[in-house]
């Protein structure tokens, strides 16, 4: 390629070429760069007449690359890495005036947990920003992290890779979760009733004994484990439908449950220790000024976040 033709190639374009290939969609593609719909169109059709290729093509999964956007991706993807990582990381990041979306890996209970007060402190201090929830494998956050398709991962993740710089948000402790229609279970649960009743297990393995209230097996208490999911959104729905099952969740997610009025949360049988919940990132970002400030006010929004008395 000439340096004239070099000239010719807006670099703003590989940023769009970039967000393409990855998101696979105008709509998406230009909603993670900032453009319109409509400059989005535009720039893709500039690419299309620089590259003298199709690029990108429609189909029903999607805007599929064409062979010769697969191969240019190779290189493109390698090159804006290098910009946000070795260029873009240097320049000092200002929040209010920043247009960026912040990617965050947690579970649906995290989701109820982080987002709220995460929403209400970004939209004051970063008003141009915006957030992206994911829900992957623990096996797959480490890599996401390190590519950067993911800014931070938020949760109680127990089995966190040990290269991943790791802090400390604030503690979470347990409760029972049983529906109000259940008469047999009082102000509190006994042991008894407890091993018992039909429990609902969250594992995001999709194993029980993977699941954070697994802690229960150093009491010895054996749990009459009936379901084990993934999604905790749907444990007070299932409670509601089926009165004699129970479950043991976070004391945050089942303050936001009993607000529902279908279930009531009790202490559990036996005490529990708390779990950590933390924020995660890799050390690729651990310099980068967004991530830091990112990491910041986090930080500063949950370091105090009440642990409120079951009622």
């Amino acid at each position: 390629m000439h340096a004239v033709h070099i000239r010719d190639l807006d670099l703003n374009l590989l940023v769009v070429f970039d967000a393409l290939l990855r998101e696979r969609s105008v709509t998406r593609a230009a909603s993670e760069v900032g453009l319109s719909q409509g400059a989005m169109s535009h720039a893709l059709n500039r690419l299309r007449a620089f590259f003298e290729d199709p690029l990108f093509v429609k189909t029903p999964s999607g805007m599929e690359p064409t062979p010769k956007a697969a191969m240019l991706g190779v290189s493109i993807v390698e090159i804006m890495t290098t910009l946000r990582q070795d260029v873009v990381s240097q320049a000092r990041f200002d929040p209010s005036t920043a247009r960026r979306t912040f990617v965050l890996c947690m579970t649906d209970m995290g989701e109820l947990v982080f987002l709220p007060p995460l929403i209400r402190r970004l939209r004051e201090e970063a008003p141009n920003c915006t957030l992206r929830s994911v829900q992957v494998p623990i096996e797959q956050i480490e890599g996401l992290l390190a590519s950067g398709d993911v800014d931070l991962a938020l949760g109680s993740i127990r089995a966190a890779p040990d290269d991943l710089y790791q802090q400390q948000l604030f503690l979470h402790s347990f409760v029972t979760m049983v529906s109000v229609r259940n008469k047999d279970v009082g102000e509190s649960i006994t042991r008894e009733q407890f091993e018992t009743m039909p429990q609902i297990v969250v594992s995001l393995t999709g194993r029980a004994g993977a699941a954070y209230d697994s802690a229960f097996d150093e009491y010895g208490i054996h749990r009459n484990v009936y379901l084990t999911t993934p999604h905790f959104l749907v444990v007070p729905l299932l409670i509601d439908e089926h009165p004699e099952l129970i479950a043991t969740v976070p004391l945050e997610l089942g303050n936001v449950f009993a607000k529902l009025g279908t279930v009531k949360i009790v202490p559990p049988p036996v005490p529990l220790p708390p779990f950590a919940l933390r924020q995660l990132w890799h050390p690729r970002f651990h310099d980068e000024p967004a991530n830091i400030w990112l990491r910041q006010l986090i930080k500063r929004t949950f370091e105090h976040y009440p642990d409120l008395p079951a009622r």
